[in-house]
């Protein structure tokens, strides 16, 4: 609440007129301090905002995904061209599903492995798409309609998500070349294998 301009100018102003004991001294230099790092927060935060729009403006543009958010994602991904397919990302950010049937209960479990960062990431972006896109609330709502849990629905728009963020990833010819492109590979070292003795033994080189 203090993060917000207008409430740290109104505990400003009840702290200048109250009586100046310690503990109203105390409260000041706090609020001095929030307003300090409210500032250096606002102006990072521009900063990561024009970064994250020049490598990846399609992400930004989908409803739920904040700066934050998006840049957690460029970063734990780290270069798309590794993952050949969307399902590869899925496995990476462990949000692929793990069929856990039994009879004729279909069922799949939550992964546990994988990049829990990306997880993360991934989590917040669905729980937020979810409650201010009305098509991915329907989805949801579909979803539990059908037997699963809250949490079950969730890992399905996880999954859903991250072929979405791996689409959303690749270049574009209207927008140049990927920002996230890895540095070539270096080539591999030649080997020649010498099988020049008699006896059959080689040697490598």
């Amino acid at each position: 609440m203090l993060t917000a301009g207008r409430w740290q100018d109104r505990v400003g102003g009840r702290l200048v007129r109250a009586e100046q004991t310690a503990r109203v001294r105390i409260a000041r230099d706090e609020l001095r301090r929030i307003r300090e790092l409210t500032r250096s927060i606002d102006a990072l935060h521009r900063d990561l905002a024009a970064l994250v729009a020049a490598i990846a403006r399609p992400l930004l543009d989908e409803r739920g995904c904040g700066v934050l958010t998006a840049a957690k994602l460029i970063g734990e991904i780290a270069g798309i061209q590794r993952l050949a397919s969307d399902a590869k990302l899925a496995r990476l950010a462990g949000s692929a599903p793990i069929p856990a049937s039994s009879g004729r209960t279909i069922r799949h479990r939550l992964d546990r492995g994988g990049n829990r960062q990306l997880n993360c990431a991934l989590h917040r972006f669905a729980v937020t798409k979810g409650r201010l896109d009305a098509d991915t609330a329907a989805c949801l709502a579909r979803k539990q309609a059908e037997g699963k849990s809250r949490r079950e629905a969730l890992r399905c728009l996880k999954r859903h998500l991250a072929r979405r963020v791996w689409r959303l990833f690749q270049p574009r010819p209207d927008l140049g070349a990927d920002a996230l492109s890895p540095p070539p590979a270096r080539p591999a070292p030649t080997v020649t294998i010498h099988c020049n003795t008699p006896y059959g033994r080689f040697s490598l080189t």
